[in-house]
């Protein structure tokens, strides 16, 4: 097994969990402030929040949701490589993966035009195809 080819997974784990931090610390304050009853915002979702709290506030609830969806296709590819024994391409690829998250993550975070994210998400996607294709193949030989 190559444990190296896990560690770009835990990092991406542990930027998750800044986010998670960021989003908290930013959004707790701020419904408290607004002073809503506990017991009209029963069963409500982050999303609901959409149009309380200020947009900028938001996208960071919104990136942190997006690091729960895609990237977990990653750590499924990177368990996969790192049990068949990843390749440096892989390591590399897994680190670029991650790298592209966090930027992305900053500009969805504080500026958030479109174009860009997308242009992002769209780098990180082709890394993700490019090792799920590797992957693929390294369980086929």
């Amino acid at each position: 097994m190559n444990s190296a080819m896990l560690a770009p997974a835990a990092a991406l784990a542990m930027w998750s969990l800044i986010m998670l931090i960021w989003m908290a610390s930013l959004r707790l304050p701020a419904l408290k402030k607004l002073g809503l009853d506990p017991e009209k915002s029963r069963g409500g979702r982050g999303q609901d929040l959409d149009g309380v709290l200020p947009a900028p506030m938001q996208w960071k609830a919104h990136n942190y949701n997006h690091l729960m969806e895609q990237p977990t296709v990653f750590y499924a590819v990177v368990i996969i490589l790192a049990l068949t024994d990843g390749s440096p391409l892989d390591l590399y690829l897994g680190w670029a993966y991650v790298g592209v998250r966090v930027v992305h993550s900053l500009w969805q975070a504080m500026v958030n035009t479109i174009p860009t994210r997308l242009l992002l998400f769209s780098i990180g996607s082709t890394i993700l195809l490019v090792m799920a294709v590797r992957a693929l193949l390294a369980t086929l030989a």
